[in-house]
């Protein structure tokens, strides 16, 4: 690499922001920080702007405005505050590229702002392309700007597409961990508690994400996300169980030969990659012994029990706003699921009679992305009143 790269990273206190950070902290040479943001967390904001003074820091939530506006007076940072702050710092002339760590819907309309700023786009937030995944990877190339994927698994495709771009894909292989109840049947999980699906055995991540791991549903959202990113047919997109997270993901070619990216399960890896691309830059990260894991195994996903899954290439196979509607129903779902208010296994159900029961749009346009999401949400808390 040659000239320093000048990040902003949206959702700069959450598991990916702070991860980024530490990459950031480890190549000063390589990358410095431009735009820190954050939605609630205002100590933690505060604390990175002093470390990495970037040129501006938004605060989501306005009503945090003034703490943060007076903690980093002495500093040359311009501070704002609000969502639409967000979505337009992004095409500041002295951002190259925009890492998107916002959590679930609310990364959509910035990363618009981005891409049509022309922004390189290293992506976090599946949930952009999931929600919008067409109209997403059309303002890219028609604004010449790339998408790098930070989920490991698409981190994992794209690592192992380097030098194969000319080559047709047959399919791709997506691993799962299976998540803390890999297993279990449904008896078991009508009872699962919100600290039983908090506990994932491979990876440290944000509750929302933890939960859609423990339902499948996250893998769910990746199949629809590697659609865009790689633009394959649902049927190229397969889904393996992977209890021990080392292979991140596989690519099978025409010829019959398969690809896979290997480590340990450790997020800064595929930050650094998506930040550096297409240098691979030197780490201080533990290294993967084949001697610690004697066996790898695999296993085929449980749809019946995990339905999650299956609604997500259902909802994959209708195309239109469908796979807006499953995000917004999922969504509301977990949030309810970690205020205690439905059962584990009735999450699926209000998803299932969201995308049942919502008007589909086969073409939309962003204002149909916007409205889905409004209304599909609507739809769900009303279904959550009338069950409670």
């Amino acid at each position: 690499m040659t000239a320093t790269k000048r990040v902003a990273i949206l959702g700069s206190t959450g598991s990916i922001g702070t991860q980024t950070l530490e990459v950031i902290r480890q190549h000063p040479e390589n990358f410095s920080v431009e735009v820190l943001t954050a939605q609630n967390n205002v100590d933690l904001l505060i604390q990175q702007a002093l470390e990495f003074v970037p040129n501006a820091v938004v605060i989501g939530n306005e009503a945090n405005y003034s703490k943060v506006k007076e903690a980093l007076a002495s500093a040359p940072i311009k501070v704002f505050a609000g969502q639409k702050a967000i979505a337009q710092v992004v095409e500041m002339e002295t951002i190259d590229v925009v890492l998107t760590a916002l959590v679930g819907y609310s990364g959509l309309i910035p990363t618009v702002h981005a891409i049509r700023a022309g922004k390189q786009i290293a992506l976090a937030n599946k949930e952009t392309l999931v929600v919008a995944g067409e109209l997403i990877t059309a303002l890219a190339k028609q604004h010449g700007v790339n998408i790098y994927p930070v989920d490991s698994e698409h981190s994992a495709i794209f690592q192992c597409l380097v030098g194969e771009f000319h080559n047709p894909i047959e399919k791709i292989i997506l691993t799962a961990s299976g998540g803390p109840f890999r297993g279990k049947d449904r008896t078991y999980l009508e009872t699962v508690t919100r600290e039983q699906a908090l506990k994932h055995p491979n990876w440290d991540m944000g509750a929302k994400i933890t939960i859609d791991s423990a339902s499948l549903m996250n893998k769910g959202l990746e199949v629809i996300e590697a659609k865009w990113l790689f633009g394959l047919k649902t049927e190229q997109i397969e889904v393996v169980v992977h209890p021990q997270s080392i292979i991140h993901s596989l690519v099978q070619f025409e010829d019959g030969s398969i690809k896979a990216q290997l480590g340990l399960p450790d997020m800064r890896i595929p930050i650094q990659f998506a930040l550096s691309y297409p240098d691979r830059l030197k780490s201080n990260l533990e290294r993967f012994n084949f001697a610690n894991y004697p066996q790898l195994t695999f296993e085929q996903p449980d749809l019946k029990t995990f339905r999650n899954l299956q609604l997500a290439y259902d909802a994959l196979a209708a195309g239109g706003n469908a796979p807006c509607v499953l995000n917004a129903a999922n969504e509301i779902a977990v949030a309810a699921f970690l205020k205690q208010q439905v059962g584990f296994l009735e999450m699926s159900d209000l998803i299932e009679e969201t995308l049942t029961r919502s008007e589909f749009i086969a073409r939309p346009q962003l204002e149909d992305y916007i409205e889905t999401d409004r209304s599909a949400r609507e739809f769900t808390e009303n279904l959550l009143k009338s069950k409670n």
